[in-house]
């Protein structure tokens, strides 16, 4: 008799394996399927990021500075304490297709800020104020001929890289 409990209490080999093989079996399917999420979610991220990166790049296009080719000389009118002023400037622009506007309409640009450093008065422009207005007037400027001729460009800031009156 005690052979035969013995023998009722032992499970059959065929019925351990098969909850072995499950058990593994459904410990390979977890792994798996958290591997492949994990790794699905790290590819939508790293695509998210290259997007903003491009977003990014788009937004701020490369900065270059734009130096016109020869100094804008003018004539101030009689009777002003100044009589000609000698001015060099160099535009931040964005990118290199602006640049290529830039040269290409270079003669229009010349023209309107010669007639615009012209028209002011000697005196304001002796003053840093005085100059900083014209800064804002001459970007203004260049911007117009910008969107008239090319319609897309952007000028960032207009710097005075010489500034003489005499």
């Amino acid at each position: 008799m005690a052979e035969i409990e013995q023998e009722g209490v032992k499970k059959s080999p065929k019925k351990l394996i098969i909850i072995i093989v499950a058990v593994l079996v459904l410990l390979a399917g977890a792994g798996g399927g958290a591997f492949f999420f994990m790794k699905g979610g790290d590819a939508a991220k790293e695509e998210k990021v290259e997007q903003a990166t491009e977003d990014e790049s788009a937004a701020h296009a490369e900065k270059i500075y734009f130096e016109m080719s020869k100094p804008l000389v003018v004539d101030f009118p009689k009777g002003s304490a100044v009589k000609h002023g000698r001015i060099t400037i160099s535009m931040l622009v964005e990118g290199a297709e602006t640049t290529e506007i830039l040269k290409k309409n270079e003669p229009m640009i010349r023209n309107n800020l010669l007639m615009l450093i012209g028209a002011q008065d000697s005196n304001v422009l002796n003053t840093c104020e005085g100059k900083e207005a014209l800064q804002k007037a001459m970007l203004d400027d260049v911007m117009v001929v910008i969107k008239k001729m090319a319609g897309k460009g952007q000028v960032e800031e207009v710097f005075f890289t010489s500034f003489v009156m005499q």
